[in-house]
């Protein structure tokens, strides 16, 4: 089996004005099948970018990107479009759900573009099926207003899973949430690795990173460190000490 994520030498330029921007300078990495990678840096150090790429949401400027063995220079808008639709779901930090649409609804929607040409029953079983992934299945009918930030990250996740994706890209997906929340959602993330998906998530936080299982770190553009990830957290036995831990102050009050 090819890697999931193969870069050989990746390049990406801006040009502003004048002045050219080497927002990517020679990356070449591989993330097999099941990995759970953070890739981490300062702001302008090209992780954005580097996640745009392996989105296909950005083409390189040089080098060669495969995605499953697939030349992704190769392929046209269409194909690019499909490629995203079929093998990639996307999660972001600001959740990006429409607002006068309910919880199951948001889910449904990448189906709707899904060339598998689904009847609606069949969208609606598989977006429920999603929401009960991430234990949310009794949400279904509620709005993004009437539910919280942790819920509705949840559903941007079960959205993202509604086409059985073999990656999954996840963009500060914690950023707006608080601690207990944020080890909540990656508790999440580590049941879905678990189950196979490889996952792919940018973070500065290095306390969210320590979830993951391999550590890629990018400074001006390069990846200057790539490491496995020692005593790994458990979001399960995180949420636990912190209940533990906020029961024990409640009591002494």
């Amino acid at each position: 089996m090819p890697p999931v994520i193969e870069l050989r030498n990746i390049e990406r330029t801006y040009s502003s004005g004048e002045v050219e921007v080497r927002a990517v300078r020679g990356v070449s990495l591989s993330i097999e099948e099941g990995e759970f990678v953070a890739i981490m840096g300062a702001s302008g150090s090209g992780k954005s970018t580097m996640m745009n790429t392996l989105g296909c949401l950005d083409r390189p400027t040089g080098g060669t990107y495969l995605l499953d063995g697939i030349d992704v220079a190769k392929l046209n808008r269409d194909e690019l479009a499909d490629i995203r639709n079929r093998k990639i779901g996307f999660v972001f930090q600001g959740f990006n759900l429409l607002s006068r649409t309910s919880a199951l609804e948001n889910v449904e929607m990448p189906m709707l573009y899904s060339r598998r040409h689904l009847t609606s029953r069949q969208m609606r079983e598989k977006a429920m099926a999603a929401l009960a992934v991430v234990n949310l299945a009794d949400r279904a009918g509620h709005y993004p207003n009437q539910l919280s930030g942790g819920q509705q990250q949840r559903v941007a996740i079960a959205r993202a899973l509604c086409n059985e994706p073999s990656l999954l890209l996840a963009d500060e997906p914690t950023g707006n949430l608080d601690t207990h929340t944020s080890i909540e959602i990656m508790g999440v993330f580590q049941k879905l690795n678990e189950s196979g998906i490889t996952i792919v998530m940018v973070t500065h936080e290095l306390d969210i990173a320590q979830y993951t299982r391999r550590n890629i770190i990018m400074r001006d553009g390069e990846v200057v460190g790539d490491t496995r990830v020692a005593g790994r957290l458990s979001a399960l036995e995180e949420s636990r000490r912190l209940a533990e831990a906020h029961q024990a102050v409640h009591l002494t009050r």
